[in-house]
């Protein structure tokens, strides 16, 4: 609904950079977890056809990067206004109050966001203390599961500076709608 603001100075600049700076940070760990993804899903389907037999830690791996890969994801579509939302009731009320519905719908969603991390977070505090692991790997499961809690909780700081300053949300955009 709103473009994003250039302010050169003051809060609403120090927050876009936050905003960029989280951006930034959610598309390097999607990107290595889509590597990891492409990696070894690629190397088991060559190792099968070569061996007969593929390799047998590579799906587990598969889906944990692809765990931490659609869980990061959430907040890239946050920040290029591209997350799914419902339409339905967008024409019922008066274009007058655009602006107040949209930062009472921002601050909503930022209390989602920090409702599910901190349920996230009790998640990951009980696999810690269950020392639960996965059963091929045998590698601990909470360091990606912490990607829940994370993912949120930045989630929740992304649309708590929307509510804020909404000239800070990025414009929203429609299905199949380009950059």
């Amino acid at each position: 609904m709103t473009a994003r603001a250039s302010s050169p100075r003051g809060p609403a600049s120090g927050l876009a950079n936050l905003l960029v700076g989280l951006r930034q940070a959610e598309l390097v760990v999607t990107t290595t977890a889509f590597v990891v993804l492409a990696l070894v899903i690629f190397a088991d389907v060559v190792v099968r056809r070569v061996s007969g037999s593929g390799i047998v830690w590579a799906r587990e791996v598969g889906v944990l990067a692809n765990v931490v890969l659609t869980i990061i994801g959430i907040g890239l579509a946050s920040a290029d206004g591209t997350h799914l939302r419902p339409r339905i009731l967008d024409h019922i009320f008066p274009a007058s109050w655009d602006a107040a519905l949209t930062r009472i719908q921002e601050l909503l969603t930022a209390l989602a966001f920090a409702a599910l991390a901190w349920i996230a977070f009790t998640v990951v505090l009980e696999t810690i203390e269950l020392d639960d692991r996965s059963v091929v790997l045998r590698w601990v499961l909470w360091p990606v599961q912490a990607s829940l809690p994370v993912a949120f909780a930045v989630a929740a700081l992304r649309h708590g500076i929307y509510a804020w300053r909404i000239s800070l949300r990025p414009r929203e955009r429609g299905e199949g709608e380009l950059a």
